[in-house]
């Protein structure tokens, strides 16, 4: 009796695994499934705010930040690569033969394989690419302005009312610089360094004279000197 419970717990339990197993292939083979690639990273970089390191998986639809001289690399298997550079924030997402991408800020470099057509857009214009041709291009979102340039195949360039083709050694410049810039560096360099240098150097001044003063008072007037006894 207790052999016959104990086969059929078994079967049962053998029955349920494969079940399992029958339905998480379904589940992974299902059209709905997100896509995914595969990461590598260079110092600190996070996925949806969560850090991560190198051999990840990345799912479609995720932002992905980069911190000061880190980077992040994207490869999507069949479709092509996207990479960051320090200091940049990317939404992406990508399917079996296309990349979608905003970036808020900072640099990507997106290479697509033919067939892969690629829609990545900043706050002053949108990069589009057919997929009729291999392509890579190189994206700089920064201080009011985005600059494109392609190193291989053809990328558009969407601003505005008008559509720049961009070709392999070209680029393209959109958007209005920030005046926040090295301004204040340079006014720091220029007359206020100027100012400061000059408040420096008589500090330095009124410390040495204070310090030589104060030598003379300490030692100045008569000295005794006493002998020693005979």
């Amino acid at each position: 009796m207790i052999s016959k419970t104990w086969s059929r717990k078994s079967i049962a339990t053998v029955v349920a695994v494969a079940v399992l197993s029958v339905y998480s292939m379904v589940v992974l083979a299902a059209p709905g499934a997100k896509a995914s690639g595969e990461l590598s990273v260079s110092g600190q970089v996070t996925v949806n705010g969560q850090k991560v390191i190198s051999g990840g998986t990345v799912f479609t639809d995720s932002t992905i930040s980069t911190a000061a001289q880190s980077s992040a690399s994207v490869n999507i298997s069949k479709v092509g690569r996207v990479e960051l550079a320090p200091n940049s924030n990317l939404h992406l997402s990508f399917a079996d033969n296309s990349i979608t991408a905003l970036l808020e800020t900072g640099s990507a470099q997106v290479s697509t394989l033919t067939g892969t057509t690629v829609n990545l857009t900043t706050k002053d214009g949108t990069v589009v690419v057919d997929g009729s041709q291999p392509t890579t291009f190189t994206v700089s979102a920064s201080r009011g302005r985005t600059s494109v340039s392609t190193l291989s195949g053809l990328a558009q360039f969407k601003t505005g009312g008008s559509v720049k083709q961009v070709a392999a050694g070209e680029s393209a410049v959109a958007g209005t610089p920030n005046p926040q810039t090295d301004d204040d560096d340079d006014d720091l360099s220029g007359g206020a360094l100027a100012v400061l240098l000059l408040a420096i150097g008589g500090a330095v001044a009124g410390v040495l004279y204070a310090a030589f003063h104060n030598n003379d008072l300490n030692f100045g007037g008569s000295v005794t000197v006493v002998s020693p006894t005979k």
